[in-house]
């Protein structure tokens, strides 16, 4: 019998998974709302599979504590939430969800952009005031701006199209050129520092990775014109929010959303709940995006431009067949280097 047991799961959800589950023979499934803690690992201490969130922080003590585990669905296409290395030393495969939110992250991204630049923040807060004044609420057109983006995967070149039917010029940013773009919408790729002094709006779309952490900096701040618009709906750790909140002080940024911004994890009580005392270092960081609110040229928001029902329903159904593979043995969506040797064995040939 294989025993499968989900994090974070609502009530639907919960259903989608035991239905999924339920015609088939060889599986025991364990479902839970919480997210996987170090304190409620022992849930899944006999699980041959996991399923978890981005809330949920698979860590080296946590897997030490899943000695029969065998596969890690990652229910995102992000796992800096896993500790990958940890898995690859013990051969425990990471599968993860690569296609379900292109283009749902790219409208967020877009919605992003249009709130910044017609000032809903302070419009909203004003009328919900009762103060009905256009006096200061001026915003700027999008047509014939440029946006810069960096990273043109599938967010960013969604992102691309929207952009060129808004009639913006679009300027790019990617160690991997996508010709299409050039072609299809009139894409122009740069170096990073000729993008940030060009582009009117940057957009961020790359993973978080130790040669993306702090992308963007102090430093590349200073490059950026004044008026300009910053949005990262990618990975927190690509922003230096501390930089990010002084040059708004300082009046050399335009303004700022970030979907995702480092200390996230203190404000946002899904990610934080379990997760004991945060360290100082994520206190610091969640003090320096509390600061970027007290500026009507910002927005934060709760890592939520994943969120619609339909990619919802995409990660749960990738996320059943990313496990139904790795125990049919045809795995899939496997994280590169975690999992060495295929899996030979079929649905109801796991422990007896």
């Amino acid at each position: 019998m294989i025993k499968l047991v989900f994090f974070d799961l609502d009530e639907h959800e919960q259903d989608v998974v035991r239905d999924a589950f339920a015609r088939e023979n060889g599986y025991e499934v364990n479902l839970h709302s919480e997210p996987l803690t170090l304190q409620n690992a022992s849930l899944a201490h006999d699980a041959d599979g996991i399923g978890v969130f981005v809330t949920s922080h698979v860590t080296q003590e946590v897997l030490d504590r899943l000695p029969d585990l065998r596969v890690i669905a990652a229910m995102s296409t992000g796992f800096d939430h896993i500790d990958v290395d940890a898995c690859r030393e013990r051969n425990i495969a990471v599968c993860n969800v690569p296609l379900y939110g292109d283009t749902t992250v790219a409208e967020f991204a877009f919605g992003l952009i249009l709130a910044l630049a017609r000032r809903f923040r302070p419009t909203f807060a004003r009328v919900d005031r009762g103060d009905f004044s256009r006096t200061g609420l001026a915003g700027m057109d999008l047509a014939g701006k440029t946006l810069g983006l960096v990273g043109t995967g599938r967010i960013g070149s969604h992102l691309a199209r929207l952009a060129h039917a808004a009639g913006m010029e679009v300027i790019a940013y990617d160690l991997r050129p996508n010709p299409a773009l050039t072609e299809d919408y009139g894409v122009r790729y740069l170096d990073l520092d000729d993008l940030l002094g060009q582009a009117d709006v940057i957009s961020l779309h790359v993973p978080y990775t130790k040669a993306t952490h702090h992308l963007i900096n102090a430093e590349r701040l200073r490059l950026v014109k004044g008026t300009a618009l910053l949005v990262n709906t990618s990975r927190g750790g690509v922003v230096d929010t501390r930089a990010v909140a002084g040059a708004l002080r300082e009046g050399r940024l335009g303004g700022v959303a970030l979907d995702t911004f480092e200390g996230e994890q203190v404000w946002i009580e899904e990610e934080f709940s379990g997760a004991g005392e945060p360290p100082a270092t994520e206190l610091k960081e969640a003090l320096e995006s509390f600061a970027i609110l007290h500026s009507d040229r910002a927005i934060l928001t709760p890592h939520n431009a994943f969120n619609t029902r339909e990619a919802l329903g995409r990660i749960l159904a990738t996320s059943i067949e990313n496990i139904r593979a790795f125990f049919a043995g045809t795995p899939q969506n496997i994280v590169a280097g975690t999992y060495r040797v295929p899996a030979p064995s079929p649905a109801g040939g796991g422990r007896a």
